[in-house]
């Protein structure tokens, strides 16, 4: 009886390894759609867009990256989580979708770590201040000076509310008890673009912004990362300047529907893996300011649920609440 048992459990586990094995075999069987919960031009956009045609060689179908901007990336994320759970419709993400604006408003109207599948943490990017040239500070001592002396009277740009940089900046006026009006966008691309041209003085940004440093269109303050950035050495860390809370960098990856196969997940990851080693595709991400990290499914998971906790955390110290 018991080996009736055996074998029949055996037969049973054989016929799912043979099925999982056949849906990762017959995965993709369409073209991929990628969904960017942002504007075109932010970090989350570059990432997609560097990932997307070697992905789409990996897998031997056309990747469609889509725009789908709104409520702080909700509205991107709210429509991945309407695709089927077959590996066909996925997101890139930042740390603003995955802890940030769930955080601030838990009736966003999904929780990333329940309703989320991890793909892969892709890269790590330090998030920055930085102001138009015209802005009366050329230091963080300075920048720190002007705010103090006229509170009120300075506003920044970001890519939304409730998103990290938003949160970070909240954080930001409460330890330097400062005050500056937020004036959210519908992306990091919109934010960065108006203060270039000077319609908002100071830009609280992700490596967007890194282009226009370098050719003198916007001036750095200060930036969240392990150390002084290569090409900015006159730029301090927020650890240097005594914010050392604010130092974390912000993840960017990618994720999918809940019930996702494993099979399928896997073979995903190991796409992007493949993506992430060639060289214009490291040189693109890198030169951007991103760290690749290239990590599992599981770590991915693990970063998402330990930054949605810390923030649920910052946002109840600090009695924030949506706009």
């Amino acid at each position: 009886m018991q080996r009736r048992h055996f074998l029949a459990a055996a037969a049973t586990g054989a016929t799912a390894a043979l099925s999982q094995s056949a849906v990762a075999q017959a995965f993709p069987s369409r073209p991929v759609r990628l969904i960017v919960p942002f504007a075109p031009g932010g970090s989350t956009d570059v990432i997609a867009r560097a990932l997307s045609e070697g992905l789409a060689r990996e897998l031997g179908q056309p990747v469609v990256v889509d725009n789908k901007a709104g409520a702080g990336g909700a509205i991107g994320i709210q429509e991945m989580l309407r695709a089927a759970p077959d590996g066909h419709t996925f997101a890139v993400v930042s740390s603003s979708n995955t802890a940030a604006v769930p955080a601030v408003n838990p009736k966003i109207g999904y929780h990333p770590v329940k309703d989320f599948t991890p793909i892969m943490y892709v890269a790590a990017v330090p998030w920055l201040i930085a102001v138009h040239p015209s802005f009366p500070a050329r230091s963080y001592t300075e920048f720190l000076a002007e705010l103090k002396k006229n509170p009120g009277r300075h506003s920044y740009a970001s890519s939304g509310v409730g998103g990290v940089l938003h949160l970070n900046m909240e954080v930001f006026k409460s330890l330097t008890g400062t005050f500056i009006t937020h004036i959210p966008y519908r992306g990091a691309g919109p934010a960065v673009t108006d203060v270039m041209a000077g319609q908002v003085p100071i830009a609280v940004d992700s490596p967007t912004s890194i282009p226009a440093i370098k050719d003198g269109r916007l001036i750095p303050i200060v930036v969240a990362a392990p150390q002084r950035m290569k090409d900015h050495p006159n730029m301090p860390t927020f650890a240097e300047v005594g914010l050392p809370s604010l130092n974390r960098m912000s993840h960017f990856g990618f994720v999918g529907p809940k019930g996702i196969p494993r099979p399928v997940v896997d073979r995903l990851n190991a796409a992007m893996r493949k993506v992430l080693q060639e060289p214009a595709v490291r040189a693109r991400l890198e030169g951007a300011g991103a760290t690749i990290i290239a990590s599992s499914p599981e770590e991915f998971g693990t970063e998402i649920k330990e930054l949605y906790e810390l923030l649920q955390r910052v946002v109840v110290e600090r009695k924030i609440t949506p706009e």
